[in-house]
């Protein structure tokens, strides 16, 4: 090999061996971190880089194949799989990445591949790092839900894998690596959307819990909106020779898989055949690969629920993302000095296993099977995971960073929803990051803990769903902290909102003032400087798409929102004296038929006070003649009784400003910055003045909270003016 070492260049490296493992233990606590320090007997040279791609199509039919509720069955060949693999090389570690056309692999049958993989061609064991595409097409490796294991094709596979590693690892050529990112909005959008509160549907184990599903429809009625946002960014590790011939291109987006017949590569293999074609066509000495990573896309699809349906073919929607792909290829430039480092750590984490009444409703519906192993529907295919989860409550996991130049990657074992992505990207201490998921192993969906409540398939307990509910906040933290060691510096924080919006908002001095960007966690951040907090119930989801608010501060420059399906955002802020305001951005799902009142916005009030005795501003509904049906009301509580209504109908599903001030007896309400009030009255307040209680995005007696979206609330000690109020809207559209 040190005849093929003859590019040498600056390697930089940090926080080798020992320094590296135990920042990471500090941040990890009893985790089992493998750091891989350098090798004493290698000296660092320039980046040395080889691919490979070895055909994974099985050649005995029929096969198993998995991706649905129940077990599928192919005896045709519609494209080939392939494993395609990059091995890194600067003189001081190989690293090797392999993806394969598959739909999960278990880490048990992984393990063994790097271990002889290891044994073949001397790469660490941790320093190989095996994911899966993720195509529903493909022979099953892994019992999910209703499909076994095709256990002659998974006696088959092994051998493909670590030939792919062998045949990378000895195509080695010196190399220079380049990376970029481009957006990709059209291509993938959150697949798991709201229901209406009114249309909960009924889950396997036979209660009433979904609340949000995947793949609503178009256009939907039944529905509401997306439960979380998208995570668009395409982005590419670039490698060519010294020479500048293409190599690989190893690329990462964001959606989950397009849809083809068995047997099938799915979107993954045309779009790597496409990439083939348009960098290298017909190149032979070295072979230019592209390999394609699933990324955090467990929520993610390419369909657009909320337009109206699209005819678009597999071929078409690859060549799309290939055409975005070439964006990248050619922003990414490639220098000939890119260190590589690599980390990886274990977390074991339980899972949701059965209660003892759970537990007997499956034993009962597996003795009525019989001798009959396959379920036929989704009650024996869930009664049959109760038993797998109670027979195995825990799994080790494990997790994977890697550093190429100044690209970070991270490998979690798990289908992972994009605000997950976008947590790790937002505080990667990196200039870019690419997360790969479905690496290692295959552990099931990971929403973030707030979205348990909501129930839908992506949180019914299974083999792929059932790890607990805290095992997303605890991986991210541990992919953090593999960064952190190989940055040797710490994690960005979180970008905060800003724009000319937030800059006129807080020049008028609020007592507090929540943007509700909130990515993680119940508290919302307030920038008043008050530090006044507000807190979100159970039923509120984050990070949605927010109003048309001009952004600076987040880097995609969207605002963000809160969703609320169920839960409110409740504070305690004393408002002295009879004068106070509270403006704010809000989006109403609920057509204005659906109750009798639509949903409140904004409400004083002690906590769940039977007959709501405060102050609530909300939207009409069909309650009393219907007059205010679609229309902003201001309401006082059952005793006093009194009801102002507005002259506007408001349209579901749009943004609106508004402003609500009191001024001792005297409220008026502002929509979108309107000089002309759109209620103004007089109400006695329904709540002592001093009541401490507000509440956004539902009544003060929790009924009939807004289902919808809320963003930047802002509260004041004092009226505002007209004339401020529309400064603020104009502010927002600077």
């Amino acid at each position: 090999m040190s005849e093929r070492l003859t590019r040498r260049g600056f390697i930089r490296h940090s926080m080798q061996g020992a320094a590296g493992t135990a920042a990471l233990m500090g941040a990890l606590g009893s985790a089992n971190l493998a750091a891989g320090a350098a090798s004493g007997s290698r000296e660092a040279t320039g980046l040395l880089a080889g691919a490979a791609a070895v055909d994974i199509t099985p050649k005995v039919l029929p096969v198993i194949t998995s991706g649905g509720f129940l077990e599928g069955r192919a005896d045709t060949i519609a494209d080939p799989l392939f494993a395609r693999g990059l091995v890194l090389d600067d003189g001081v570690k190989r690293i090797a990445l392999v993806l394969v056309d598959n739909l999960m692999m278990p880490r048990e049958l992984l393990d063994d591949v790097k271990r002889r993989a290891s044994a073949a061609t001397g790469i660490r064991e941790e320093h190989l790092l095996i994911a899966a595409t993720h195509s529903h097409s493909a022979p099953s490796v892994m019992g999910a839900l209703g499909s076994r294991c095709d256990e002659a094709y998974a006696a088959f596979l092994p051998d493909r894998l670590v030939e792919c590693i062998r045949q990378a690892d000895a195509n080695r050529v010196p190399a220079r690596a380049g990376w970029a990112a481009v957006t990709d909005s059209k291509d993938t959008n959150c697949r798991v959307w709201f229901r209406r509160p009114d249309r909960i549907g009924k889950d396997p184990f036979g209660d009433v819990t979904i609340r949000a599903m995947m793949h609503p429809g178009y256009q939907n009625p039944d529905y509401i909106g997306p439960c979380g946002p998208e995570d668009p960014a395409l982005t590419v590790l670039a490698v060519r020779t010294a020479g500048g011939a293409p190599l690989a291109l190893l690329a990462n987006y964001s959606m989950h898989y397009f849809g083809a017949a068995p047997v099938s590569a799915d979107y993954f293999g045309r779009f790597c055949a496409e990439m083939e074609r348009r960098i290298a066509p017909g190149q032979e000495n070295p072979r230019f690969v592209a390999l394609i990573s699933n990324g955090t896309s467990g929520d993610q699809h390419w369909m657009n629920y909320a337009a109206p349906k699209t005819d678009l073919t597999i071929d078409a929607f690859a060549a799309r993302v290939a055409d975005k792909a070439m964006q990248a290829w050619e922003a990414a430039e490639c220098v000939e000095d890119a260190s590589i480092d690599m980390a990886e750590t274990t977390l074991d984490l339980g899972r949701r296993t059965p209660s003892p009444e759970r537990l007997a409703w499956a034993t009962e519906i597996r003795a009525a099977m019989g001798d009959r192993a396959v379920p036929k529907d989704q009650a024996e295919v869930y009664a049959l995971e109760q038993m797998y989860l109670a027979a195995e409550p825990r799994r080790e996991l494990k997790l994977q960073a890697l550093r190429v130049g100044g690209l970070a990657i991270a490998a979690i074992p798990c289908e992972v929803y994009a605000i997950t992505g976008l947590k790790l990207k937002r505080q990667s201490p990196f200039a870019l990051t690419m997360n790969i998921e479905l690496a290692n192993g295959a552990e099931g969906y990971i929403p973030p803990p707030e979205l348990y409540c909501f129930g839908g398939y992506n949180t019914w307990p299974a083999r792929t769903a059932g790890l607990e509910p805290a095992a997303e906040p605890r991986i991210t933290e541990a992919v953090l902290g593999l960064f952190e060691v190989l940055a040797a510096r710490k994690r960005r924080p979180l970008p905060v909102c800003a724009g000319p919006y937030v800059d006129a908002v807080r020049a008028a001095a609020p007592q507090a003032f929540w943007p509700l960007d909130t990515l993680a966690g119940e508290i919302c951040a307030d920038l008043s400087g008050n530090n006044v907090s507000a807190r979100c119930e159970p039923g509120v989801a984050f990070f949605v798409e927010g109003p048309p608010v001009k952004e600076t501060g987040h880097p995609d420059g969207i605002c963000r929102a809160l969703h609320c399906a169920g839960g409110r955002v409740a504070a305690a802020l004393p408002v002295p004296g009879d004068a106070y305001s509270v403006e704010l951005w809000f989006w109403n799902g609920l057509p204005c038929d659906a109750r009798a009142v639509t949903g409140y916005i904004v409400s004083r009030g002690r906590d769940r006070e039977p007959g709501a005795p405060g102050e609530h501003l909300g939207i009409g509904g069909t309650d009393g003649d219907g007059s205010a049906a679609g229309r902003l009301i201001v309401y006082n509580g059952d005793e006093k009784r009194t009801l102002l209504t507005g002259g506007t109908v408001l349209e579901p599903r749009q943004w609106y400003h508004v402003a609500y001030v009191r001024q001792g007896r005297d409220v008026a309400v502002y929509l979108d910055g309107h000089a002309a009030p759109e209620i103004s009255g007089v109400l006695e307040p329904g709540c002592p003045q001093d009541t401490p209680d507000l509440w956004v995005g539902g009544r003060s007696d929790a009924l009939f909270g807004l289902e919808g979206k809320l963003s930047h609330v802002a509260v004041y000690n004092r009226a505002l003016t007209p004339g401020e109020i529309a400064g603020h809207c104009r502010a927002a559209m600077a």
